[in-house]
């Protein structure tokens, strides 16, 4: 097939590769392209409606009727200490709650068997399958790595470190960067496997961890290396992103692994995130509504001192976001704005 009797692409980036027909590096349907060899991109599917799950730390919000069409994204630490769990009316996704394990103890205190039955305890007593569950990765951020021991142990600033976990003895020398890093990355590969061996019913989300963008494709070499092809995975976790201040890096980061054909999960992402790197990711969750209501005056007609709990605040904060995720505008996938200033 030549290029002149190809279907266009459906695909709506700005950018335009050698080919003319598709922004991605090798046609959608020819072989002729600068990059040559067979498209990796599959735009219809990878470019599918984004999900944007809202995250809540009021885990009785999944079996309230007005959140039944809402995604939920819930930390396994909200959780796991129910007894009788709230049954869930509608989507939701599960989070490991390894960036607070880490923070405060610098390492997972609980074996990959022990996280299993937590998370079929919690699975079967909400009564519905999470779209994916996070495994026991280990963030890559230098001062999940490292530590802030100058910060007080009360602070909620205050990391752990990781030098125990890593073997290293007082007074040794501590490991560069590049080789911690290494650590984080293998032990996040090694988890994956471990539990999708231990419980193949769970909907595992493999997740790249790094820092720079070299890393994140090593990382992506390791899974590989064990014959985990990421891009069949419905879905791949990116970590240590959603603190770093220069979304540009980010964007960076996403836009390789999003041009390699990975469906991304961006971890925390901020408004201002979804609009410098949003289009490339097939799912997203935030927080952020919680803080934004934190700091605002509470909605009209509502007596408690502040929305930061309030579900009518959380649905109509993931209402705008929703809207704009799946928004089009000339020359763009998607659209965004910034809410945090939205009353």
């Amino acid at each position: 097939m030549t290029i002149a009797t190809m279907t266009p692409c459906t695909c709506t980036r700005v950018t335009a590769f050698a080919c003319g027909h598709c922004w991605h590096d090798t046609c959608l349907e020819c072989g002729d392209c600068s990059a040559g060899g067979a498209c990796r991109c599959r735009c219809e599917r990878v470019r599918a409606e984004p999900t944007f799950y809202l995250g809540t730390h009021l885990p009785h919000w999944l079996r309230l009727p007005e959140f039944a069409d809402v995604p939920l994204f819930i930390s396994r630490n909200r959780l796991v200490d129910y007894r009788t769990f709230p049954r869930a009316l509608g989507r939701w996704a599960l989070d490991s709650g390894g960036f607070t394990e880490l923070k405060d103890h610098g390492r997972w205190r609980i074996s990959p068997a022990e996280y299993v039955a937590e998370v079929r305890r919690i699975v079967a007593g909400v009564g519905r399958m999470p779209d994916f569950v996070a495994p026991q990765d280990w963030m890559c951020e230098p001062w999940v790595i490292f530590g802030r021991r100058d910060i007080p142990s009360n602070s909620p600033t205050w990391f752990h470190g990781t030098r125990e976990a890593r073997g290293l003895e007082p007074g040794e020398p501590e490991q560069d960067l590049a080789a911690a890093v290494r650590f984080h990355q293998e032990r996040t590969v090694e988890n994956f496997l471990q539990l999708r061996h231990l419980a193949p019913e769970i909907p595992w989300m493999p997740v790249l961890q790094g820092w720079a963008l070299d890393s994140y494709v090593e990382c992506a070499a390791m899974y590989e290396s064990v014959d985990v092809d990421l891009t069949a995975q419905p879905i791949v976790g990116l970590g240590s992103v959603c603190r770093r201040q220069a979304t540009s890096e980010i964007a960076e980061i996403v836009a390789t692994f999003a041009d390699r054909g990975l469906r991304l999960h961006g971890f925390g992402v901020k408004t201002q995130g979804l609009g410098d790197y949003g289009p490339d990711l097939a799912s997203a969750d935030s927080m952020a509504w919680s803080m934004d209501a934190r700091r605002s005056a509470p909605l009209p007609g509502h007596t408690h001192k502040n929305c930061a709990n309030c579900p009518d605040w959380a649905l109509a904060w993931h209402g705008r976001i929703a809207t704009t995720l799946t928004g089009q505008h000339p020359g763009r996938q998607m659209t965004f704005f910034d809410l945090g200033q939205a009353a």
